[in-house]
């Protein structure tokens, strides 16, 4: 064991503030990283204030982490000290049941590890996230990360672009589609570049049309403002695919209407109840099809960085310091971030 700095929340209520804590010292195909950079997910601030009547304490949030290996295990293969890695939302899972076989971890039968909030498969210790000094992980659950990218930009992608890369690949987004990508936000903005760098003609539905002019900035084609009635009425039946990203319970019967026969809609964002409730005709009508997706397995997660390489995809994010990481929690509740925030965890050192 080996003692790290983060910082963690010790109650639902209490700010988020300096804390030691043990690692576990690396074993045989474990890879050990210094934490560069780790960016903040909107999941963070619920985990850290129990809005989701899930959390455990303390809690070390931070589920968007590129460094630097620093050693590893006699049996890694895919890295050596030295090298740039990332880890994501999960840092293992049960590993034997069919959809870990397929490599799609986040849906394991067991429920995956989660990188903070989570025990420890085998020792039942709590996994502590990024916003801290290194962090260990199993060579399977971590991913490699281009060399070409800006490594602080890069962080977010290890949910905000997996999220949304996910069901855009699932759906066979391409040329020739009409892609929508509704809300544009920390999910948003990365649904808005992977789908037009898929090829698709991409159009961001928003209600803010301020939003919409930076929707153009990031390459979307088109914006279409749901609260306009007429434009919305134009556009039934002229998308082939939706990528929901909106955070929480909202209407989504309007969108349906915008989808041609077979089209489908993928939720990403909202994890709580839908209001008010879909209306069956909206479905039926259409043959259309309503799907949730939950970020991606390791090997899709690597899909992404290396698509993102290719393509020069990266977040747009504002560097924090760790000590603002409270702040930054309070501008993420009045959506005061655009697209995402980062922290530099060199300024750990000062804290």
């Amino acid at each position: 064991m080996f003692t790290v700095k983060g910082f963690a929340a010790q109650s639902a209520t209490a700010p988020l503030a300096p804390f030691s804590f043990e690692r576990r010292d690396p074993g045989p195909d474990d890879v050990q990283i210094d934490i560069l950079y780790c960016g903040v997910c909107h999941s963070d601030l619920h985990q850290a204030r129990n809005d989701w009547s899930n959390s455990l304490y303390p809690m070390v949030p931070g589920h968007e982490i590129v460094g630097r290996v620093v050693k590893v295990g006699a049996h890694v293969s895919r890295f050596k000290a030295g090298d740039l890695a990332a880890v994501g939302c999960m840092v293992d899972s049960c590993r034997h049941c069919a959809p870990c076989e397929a490599g799609l971890e986040q849906y394991c039968a067991e429920g995956f590890t989660g990188t903070y909030n989570s025990r420890e498969r085998g020792t039942k210790n709590l996994t502590f996230g990024g916003y801290s000094e290194q962090v260990v992980v199993e060579q399977r659950f971590v991913a490699r990360v281009p060399e070409n990218l800006d490594l602080k930009a890069v962080a977010p992608l290890l949910c905000a672009g997996i999220t949304t890369y996910s069901p855009l690949r699932h759906w066979k987004v391409g040329p020739g589609q009409k892609v929508g990508i509704v809300g544009l936000g920390g999910l948003g903005h990365m649904g808005v570049k992977l789908a037009k760098a898929m090829g698709a003609h991409v159009v961001m539905i928003t209600t803010s049309p301020e939003k919409g002019k930076d929707a153009l900035r990031l390459g979307a084609d088109e914006v279409l403002v749901s609260r306009d009635e007429a434009a919305m009425k134009k556009a039934r039946g002229t998308f082939d695919f939706l990528l929901n990203t909106i955070p929480v319970g909202h209407d989504i019967n309007p969108y349906l209407g915008l989808l041609k026969l077979d089209g489908a809609m993928a939720l990403v964002g909202a994890l709580t109840a839908l209001e008010p409730p879909l209306q069956g005709i909206n479905l039926i009508g259409g043959r259309k099809t309503v799907a949730g997706s939950l970020i991606g397995g390791m090997p899709e997660t690597q899909e992404m960085l290396d698509f993102c390489g290719k393509h020069n995809i990266v977040s747009d994010i504002e560097m924090i310091r760790i000590d603002e990481i409270n702040e930054a929690y309070e501008r993420m509740l009045k959506n005061d971030v655009r697209y995402r925030f980062v922290i530099d965890m060199a300024s750990l050192k000062a804290a």
